[in-house]
């Protein structure tokens, strides 16, 4: 889907729902990288909100269009923000939050949501990418964290990686902003797979359509089950993930799938 190199702030994000109840969402600001701009960050949460409860949406793709899937905040916009009284502190404060509030309606959102990066992800953006539940890359995407770079640690992208990656692995990204290559950042887990470039959105949707496949009330007791076990002690996330079960098990998905597969037919959700 080609975008336009400077669409007006209402078109940054396309929105499709295809077959299947997947619904794609598309960076659309190429002049700018993607850039997660304010208005950007404003139309994506509202998106993820409007699809965490619309029944239509099984699984969310987040694609870009142009060079870069993301390049993270808008500089521009943010060092316009010195210009206020506070230097900038108060509007620091509030893009970031909204920035955070974006990333935490993607792990709180009931619908899986996959990254499909065609091109370079870096700082936000990166972060973007290790906020999805999975994520697959062309062989050409880069990922990086660069702020060190420019004098500022990637603080806020840092809170994604570290769950992500191992200790070693995302220091080492946070501490040279080095580019890391899409089959590296597969080794140490940013990214589920490498895919050929013209293969990638294929491969995607096969994905997508796989999980869209099961039951809508399923993969959300089951993604939730998961980030919040991840926060808890061995001991403690067994007794959380038991109480889980019992409430899977009691749902008439459960109690409809069970008997498909002993009937050996299809379930019906």
């Amino acid at each position: 889907m080609a975008g336009t190199e400077n669409p007006k702030a209402s078109d940054r994000l396309q929105s499709e729902h295809k077959a299947d109840g997947i619904l794609r969402l598309t960076l659309n600001d190429p002049g700018r990288r993607n850039a997660l701009s304010e208005a950007m960050l404003d139309q994506l949460g509202a998106a993820l909100a409007d699809a965490a409860v619309d029944a239509r949406v099984r699984v969310i793709i987040l694609a870009a269009n142009g060079p870069a899937f993301c390049a993270g905040h808008d500089l521009k916009e943010m060092t316009a923000g010195r210009a206020h009284a506070d230097s900038g502190e108060a509007y620091f404060t509030d893009v970031l939050k909204r920035c955070s509030s974006v990333m935490m309606s993607i792990l709180q959102n009931p619908k899986p949501v996959i990254a499909e990066v065609a091109a370079t992800a870096t700082a936000a953006g990166c972060q973007l990418v290790a906020s999805c539940d999975l994520a697959y890359a062309a062989a050409s995407a880069r990922f990086s964290t660069p702020g060190v770079h420019i004098g500022l640690f990637c603080s806020t992208p840092m809170v994604a990686l570290s769950r992500n990656v191992g200790a070693k692995h995302a220091m080492e990204m946070l501490l040279t902003g080095d580019m890391v290559a899409a089959d590296r950042a597969a080794e140490i887990g940013l990214i589920n797979a490498v895919v050929d470039d013209a293969e990638l959105g294929d491969h995607v949707n096969a994905i997508a359509q796989k999980i869209a496949s099961k039951s809508p009330v399923t993969l959300a007791i089951g993604k939730s089950a998961f980030y919040a076990q991840r926060e808890l002690s061995i001991a403690d996330a067994y007794d959380y993930a038991s109480r889980v079960m019992v409430e899977n098990m009691l749902h008439r998905d459960a109690a409809e799938g069970i008997s498909a597969f002993i009937e050996k037919r299809d379930p019906k959700w």
